[in-house]
Order: C-alpha cells, then structure tokens, then sequence
C-alpha cells in the first residue's frame, strides 16, 4: 500500500533533482554570461512570474508591506545568498558548492537557539558540530586544496539562514507570492548593483543562454511547485530528510556534463553534512513527538 509519506518523498525527490538542473543551468549560464547578469536576469524572470501570478489572483504587489522591516531583512539575506552561490557557481565546482549548501538546515539550528531562544540541546549541538566539521574539509582553509572562492558558497549559507529565521516572524498577512516576488526583484537590484560595482560588460545573451534562462525558470518553478506538494501531502519529519538527495542529482550533473570529480575529502565532508543534517532532522522530530505526548495529543504506542 502506497502511503502519504511515500508520494511525499517521492514529490521530494524529485523536487530536489530539479533544483540540482536549476543550479546546473545557471552555472552554464555563467560560463557565457558576466555572473552579475545572469543574476538580475534571473532575478528579473522570477519578480516577473511571482508579479504575475498575484495580477492574476487580483492582489498588488506595490503595497506598504513591501517596507515591513523583517521583510526587508529578509530580501537582504536573500540577495547576499544568491550573490554568494551564484558567484561560487561560477568561479567553482558544482559538487563542492552544492555540499556546502546541504550545511543550512545545521546552521538555522544553531541560529535559531542563538537569536530565537530556541532549545537545542547538547546532541544536536554535537550534530552541528560534526556538520561544521564536514564544511571544513570541503573548504580546507589552510590547506593546499583551499579555494578562497569556496567562502563565497559560506557566505551564501549564513546569508540563507538569516533569510530563513527572518521569514519565521514576517506577518501572515502578506502573502507567500508578495514575499517570493520580492525576494526576486532584491535579486534583479542586487545583480545591477554588482554588475556597477564591477564593471562588468553587457553581454548580449545568445539562443543558448536564453535556452538555458528558461531551463532554469521551468525547473526552479517546478522544483517549487513540487516541493509544496510535498510538504502538504507527507509528514515533515518523514520527508525532510530527501531534501539532501539534491547532493546525490548535483554531484551526478557535476561529473556528467562539468567532467567534476570530487576528491575524496569533498565527499568525507558532504558525508558529515548529510550524516549530521540528517540526524538533526531526527532529533527534533522525535522532541516534537515527545511534546506533543506530554501535551496529551498523542498516545504512545
């Protein structure tokens, strides 16, 4: 009998293998394209399609909570974060960049009990620790191996987290399409803004690009749609942890059309992340258990 939890994961999956294509088009596209440019057209096509969508739902997307100091923070982490990834995709390898990335649920943890006051006790400290341990050997500092491009993926990750903590307080009352279109227009500014600061030449994009734009907006909106999916339909705890099969599709694409082969402290590392992230995911789900037992909403079996 198919359950719930089995199509959600399935959902997930698949979810995850199209946001590894997702990453895989814009680091092509960064190979033809000024970095700076692929990201405000990204950015640009996404505010587009979120715009849309709430035209079509009959809502503005130019209203006053467009001001709302926790949503500006949050457009803030974004753009640091999609300035950071899309830089180390261009100036890096797709297999080290997506495992340091499988670092951010680790990091919302530690986040989450240092600015929200959340509990995290001394396992899934230890996790984080082991998790952190595992982004050391993928970025090695010190080392012959280090890329100092590979702190720009770090950057991304901590930029992530305090988008992520930020969307936690933002008001019901604005709507997921406003915050989503949002983020995306930040993306578009920031891109102009680096393409300025840089000096970066306008190139015009061939069929090829323009191909790869809209692979990437096909798979990003799909990956999205599909990762609601199954977030509505399987069990958070049951679920969650697919999210890292997004390292397993990465470091195939990486191989298949980047020729990547990750050394063997890269993957001792992203094992750490998975392994650790993994048993994080566990460890609350079996808290969240617990509390609601003592709250008598579930009975033990």
């Amino acid at each position: 009998m198919v359950t719930e939890n089995f199509r959600g994961a399935i959902l997930m999956v698949l979810s995850m293998a199209l946001f590894a294509f997702e990453d895989m088009f814009v680091k092509l596209m960064t190979m033809g394209l000024p970095y700076a440019q692929v990201l405000a057209m990204v950015g640009g096509m996404g505010f587009l399609a979120f715009w849309a969508s709430l035209l079509r739902r009959r809502r503005r997307f130019w209203t006053r909570q467009l001001l709302h100091p926790l949503l500006l923070l949050r457009n803030l982490g974004e753009v640091v974060g999609a300035i950071g990834f899309t830089v180390a995709l261009a100036l890096s390898e797709l297999s080290s960049t997506s495992a340091i990335l499988q670092a951010l649920p680790l990091f919302i943890v530690l986040g989450a009990a240092l600015f929200l006051g959340e509990p995290v006790g001394w396992r899934r400290c230890s996790a984080i620790a082991v998790g952190f341990a595992g982004v050391l050997l993928i970025v090695r500092p010190g080392f012959a191996g280090f890329q100092p491009v590979s702190l720009m993926a770090l950057l991304a990750v901590v930029a992530l987290v305090v988008r992520d903590l930020a969307t936690r307080r933002i008001p019901d009352s604005i709507p997921s399409d406003q915050i989503a279109g949002s983020a995306f227009l930040a993306i578009m500014l920031g891109g102009l803004a680096m393409w300025a600061a840089l000096g970066q030449p306008l190139a015009r994009p061939g069929a090829v690009q323009l191909g790869q734009l809209a692979g990437c907006m096909v798979v990003g909106v799909g990956g999205y749609a599909l990762l609601v999916a199954a977030t509505r339909i399987g069990e958070a705890s049951a679920i969650a942890p697919y999210r890292y099969s997004r390292l397993v599709f990465a470091l195939i694409l990486a191989f298949l059309v980047f020729d990547e082969r990750p050394d063997l402290p890269t993957l001792l590392g992203a094992g750490l992340i998975v392994a650790s992230g993994c048993y994080t995911m566990w460890r609350e789900a079996a808290l969240r258990r617990r509390r609601l037992r003592e709250a008598g909403f579930v009975t033990a079996a």
